[in-house]
Formats: structure tokens, C-alpha cells, sequence
């Protein structure tokens, strides 16, 4: 999938794809400078939170640098039919920002189409699960103390500015469960100074660092931080304690008369191991992992006016001397040889329009691949996500 954040992100910090992911601080400007403002805008994050239900901790915030009781910014909500739910207190909201709080909405992609696509394509980039979370800071307040992730981000400086310090990690890839404790800041500062709009910066795992607008005045900032959880040698043999219970020896207890044996497992377990290699275990995660929710096909609404694939990573075609094969989303289709300029063109990620012209065919496999959860059906919706960042194709 060609987006516009993909190719700016690896202009701006110098990368040839992803492989410098995770490796070390980087920082950049994106030169295409109405790219921001097409991610999100201040309006557009407070126009998301007052149209959604949420629940703390997904909508936080945050005033004179301690965290709010959700009590201050969410409010109980009974319908007419007595069914009751929990969204934001627009007016308590709006309190607290002009007070110089802070506002921070996690995985924004499940409400916005346009962020939606970009955790996508980045996805697809990464051959990671990418999520996107928005922080929203106003007047002269105070950020998060300074603290490590464990997972790679990518910040995105969408509106005005905020100042960071960046340093270097106290202990090498630190994990979610570790082994040992991670909870002191090493003295090393890698970086410190103020994002500016369009400013860019990718910040490893395990990397410490803060951000704050003390100082800074009147005005807002608002950055976007792509969040991407990477597969790890632990997740690897995760998987193959799963493949495991197709073993017998490994479901038979330890101990007990006639139990298993211990040379037997260990043998077991390198051939499983052998089996089931790291690139193996990742070609699998990717083929195997389900869409997103996405809108399903209703004949009943009206003929099919367009379609885009909706994997989480970009599926996968084999091409045999007679037939095609295609994985993702968890299935594995055959398709007939002359199905292939058809099928790389759906399942290209870019949104892709049908008119009168249409090979009936054409439409009949994009039916079947919404069908199998490969694509959905092109919206107005949809389509907005898409718009000006993704090119578009015409059957």
C-alpha cells in the first residue's frame, strides 16, 4: 500500500523501509506540510470524543500534571429506554483544557477512518500491529513523568509544539513481564528540545523520555504516536508452547506412572522448534491474523461500487502454472491463473472503484474476497480515509 505517512516517515528520518525500527532515536521533518493537519486536527480529536461512548482509562486527562478521576470528565448517560452507558462531559472537558489540561484518546484508528488507514498501511509497512494514540495538551501544563514504552512509537507533531527529552535505555529491550525491574532512568540524554508541526521522531523501546509543555504559554499541542508492539523470541516460544498441545508427549503429565520422558520431550521440542522457525512462526502470525471489523457486503443495499482490501498485513500470492493461491486474513484461496491482475489490484490496499466498464468478474472476486473478510465495500465513508493519501484504482 502506497500512503503518503509511510513515504514521508522514511524521507524524513533517512529509511529505507522499516528494518532501522527499534534500533535507535531518529528524528525528522515531514516536508509535506499539509500532511498534519490531513491526520487529525484539535477540533477533529474533540469532535471524535463528544460523537463516542468511552470508558477511562481509553480517555484520560490530565491537569497540573496528576491524573483526573474519570468522575471530572465522564458522565452517565440513560437513554429513553433506560439503557445506560458512560461519555465524555463535553463541558467539563472543555474546563479542564482551558485550565491547561491534558486530553489523551488511545487507539484513535478504531473511531477515524483517516487514522484507520494509516495504522493500516504502517502495519503493512512493519509487519506489526500498529495502534495510534492522541494527546492533546493546552496552555503551560505539565506532560508525563519520564518513563519507557514497551513498544516502538513514532510521534507525529500534528498542531503547535512540545518540548521532549529523550534518553537512552536503562536496560536493552525491556519487556511488558521482564526478568528484572526497569524503574530507574539512566543519566544519558539523547536528545532534548521542541517538536515543532510536522516534526517527526521514533523512539525505541525501552527508550526513557518525557514531554511537556511547562514554559511554553498559551497555545496547544497535539501529537499523534504510532504505537507498534514488535514479535519477540519470547512470543516465538509462546507459539510453540501452543503448537505444542497437538503433541501428545507434551499433554501427558510429568508426573506419574508411565509419564513423559524427559529425553523424549527435549527431542520433541527441537523438532517442534526446527519445525517452526522464527520467520516461519512470523509468515504464519501475519497469514493467520483476522481482519479488523469492517462493513460486510448487503446485496439488498444495491450493486457493489467499489472495494479495498482490509487485512492487517498485506495478504500474500502464490502463483502457480495453473491456479493462484492467496492467504490472509486467516484463509487460503484458490483461484483460477487469469484471477491474478484481478487480485493484485484488490488486494493492493488501495481503494479501488468500479464502473459500467467493469468486468462482471472483476466485481464477482471482489464479492468473494469481501466474502472471505480479505476486503470490505468502499463507503463515502471509508473512501474519506483514503482521500488525497492513498492512490486510487478504476477497473
Amino acid at each position: 500500500m502506497d500512503h503518503r505517512l509511510v513515504s514521508n516517515l522514511e524521507k524524513a528520518f533517512g529509511w529505507d523501509g522499516p528494518a532501522a525500527l527499534g534500533t535507535a532515536l531518529a528524528r525528522g521533518h515531514i516536508e509535506d506540510d499539509t500532511l498534519p493537519e490531513r491526520l487529525l486536527t484539535p477540533t477533529g480529536l474533540l469532535e471524535i470524543v463528544m460523537r463516542r461512548h468511552l470508558e477511562n482509562p481509553q480517555l484520560r486527562m490530565y491537569a497540573e500534571g496528576r491524573v483526573l478521576h474519570p468522575s471530572g470528565f465522564l458522565e452517565n448517560f440513560v437513554s429513553r429506554r433506560r439503557q445506560a452507558s458512560r461519555r465524555a462531559d463535553m463541558d467539563a472537558v472543555g474546563r479542564v483544557l482551558n485550565e491547561g489540561g491534558t486530553l489523551i484518546l488511545d487507539t484513535v484508528n478504531q473511531f477515524d477512518p483517516t487514522l484507520e488507514v494509516a495504522c493500516r498501511a504502517l502495519g503493512w509497512w512493519t509487519g506489526e500491529m500498529v495502534s495510534v494514540n492522541a494527546y492533546l495538551a493546552v496552555g503551560d501544563t505539565a506532560g508525563f513523568d519520564m518513563h519507557w514504552d514497551d513498544h516502538d512509537v513514532i510521534c507525529v507533531q500534528v498542531a503547535g509544539r512540545k518540548s521532549w527529552e529523550v534518553r537512552t535505555a536503562a536496560r536493552p529491550v525491556p519487556m511488558y513481564r521482564d526478568a528484572e525491574p526497569n524503574t530507574e532512568p539512566p543519566e544519558d540524554v539523547l536528545w532534548s528540545g521542541t517538536m515543532e508541526v510536522g516534526d517527526v521522531m521514533h523512539i525505541p523501546r525501552g527508550f526513557w523520555h518525557a514531554a511537556t509543555r511547562v514554559g511554553a504559554g498559551d497555545g496547544v499541542s497535539l501529537h499523534l504516536t504510532f504505537g507498534t508492539t514488535r514479535r519477540t523470541g519470547v512470543t516465538w516460544i509462546q507459539h510453540l508452547a501452543d503448537e505444542a498441545r497437538d503433541v501428545e508427549q507434551f499433554r501427558t503429565d510429568l508426573e506419574s506412572p508411565g509419564g513423559a520422558d524427559a529425553k523424549l520431550l527435549t527431542t520433541k521440542l527441537l523438532d517442534l522448534a526446527c519445525g517452526v522457525s522464527p520467520q516461519r512462526y512470523l509468515q504464519k502470525m501475519r497469514e493467520a491474523m483476522p481482519a479488523g471489523r469492517h462493513l460486510p457486503h448487503v446485496p439488498a443495499f444495491g450493486p457493489l461500487t467499489g472495494a479495498v482490501a482490509v487485512t492487517e498485513f498485506a495478504p500474500i500470492i502464490y502463483v502457480g502454472t495453473q491456479d493462484l493461491e492467496v492467504r490472509g486474513a486467516g484463509k487460503k484461496l484458490i483461484l483460477a491463473r487469469r484471477a491474478e491482475p484481478w487480485a493484485r489490484v484488490l488486494l493492493s490496499g488501495h481503494p479501488v472503484h468500479f464502473d459500467d466498464t467493469t468486468d462482471p468478474a472483476a466485481i464477482r472476486l471482489a464479492e468473494r474476497f469481501i466474502q472471505e473478510g480479505l476486503c470490505a465495500p468502499l463507503t463515502d465513508v471509508s473512501s474519506s480515509g483514503y482521500t488525497g493519501l492513498v492512490p486510487t484504482e478504476t477497473f
